[in-house]
């Protein structure tokens, strides 16, 4: 009875200690999901100036973006993706290429109706007419040339000025601690990488040189018992001949006595 009580304890503990540990690895070693954004209601947007067609929900507390058919949020610096608002989110691996035509202070903005000196009557557009419109909007670049997003008497930025403050915002956003931390979670997943295949090509000559024996070694069984085979066939033919002859002496003394 002790032995089955230890053995059923014994074997609790090892059913429950590596999904423990299982789920550690996974946590600290993967990548986390955001949490979920709760709307009672499909969100409206409103179309960013100075963008191609980047939509954002201006009445929650965090980043959401709706942009070339995706909605996009960035989460302790990494990126996200999913075709719905409010579920299936997926890891993007780098800055998706709208976001540093961004302001960052778009919600100064939203909040003061001000765009840069200028009055910004924006527009809020339903989910339906969102998804109903966006890719001929993004295509005819209708906010930008129709629209002028809203905003009065204002031109848009030309073309150099728009990639100056990209890279100016590039590198801000570079900057961030938790966009920083993510870096260095790549670059170690990068690194771990890079290091398994020099380990196998490590190992590569050991396991070839395994093989080779194992495969050399039954060609030398072979060659043995092939050696081997005359030898044995020749004490075989010798213990015939001294066999015949033993019986040919004794059939002539046989004679001989006759």
């Amino acid at each position: 009875m002790k032995k089955l009580f230890f053995g059923t304890i014994l074997l609790v503990l090892l059913s429950v200690f590596p999904i423990t540990t299982l789920a550690a690895v996974n946590v600290s070693v993967g990548i986390s999901l955001p949490p979920l954004i709760v709307f009672g209601a499909p969100p409206a947007v409103v179309v960013l100036p100075d963008t191609n067609s980047v939509y954002v929900v201006p009445n929650i507390e965090v980043d959401l973006f709706f942009w070339n058919g995706w909605w996009w949020r960035p989460w302790e610096g990494r990126w996200y993706r999913s075709h719905y608002y409010d579920r299936g989110w997926g890891y993007y691996n780098r800055v998706p290429s709208f976001y540093y035509d961004v302001d960052p202070h778009w919600r100064g903005s939203y909040h003061n109706h001000n765009w840069q000196g200028h009055s910004w009557n924006y527009q809020q557009v339903p989910h339906s007419q969102l998804r109903r419109n966006w890719k001929s909007w993004q295509t005819n670049r209708y906010w930008e040339k129709k629209k002028t997003w809203g905003v009065q008497g204002y031109s848009p930025k030309p073309q150099q000025q728009r990639q100056e403050l990209r890279q100016q915002r590039q590198v801000q956003y570079q900057q961030r601690p938790e966009v920083q931390q993510h870096q260095q979670f790549q670059r170690q997943q990068r690194q771990t990488q890079q290091r398994q295949p020099r380990m196998q090509q490590q190992h590569q000559p050991q396991r070839q040189q395994q093989q080779r024996q194992q495969v050399q070694q039954p060609q030398k069984q072979r060659h043995e018992q092939q050696r081997q085979q005359p030898q044995v066939q020749q004490q075989h033919k010798g213990g015939n001949v001294e066999h015949k002859q033993s019986q040919g002496h004794g059939g002539m003394g046989e004679e001989h006595r006759k």
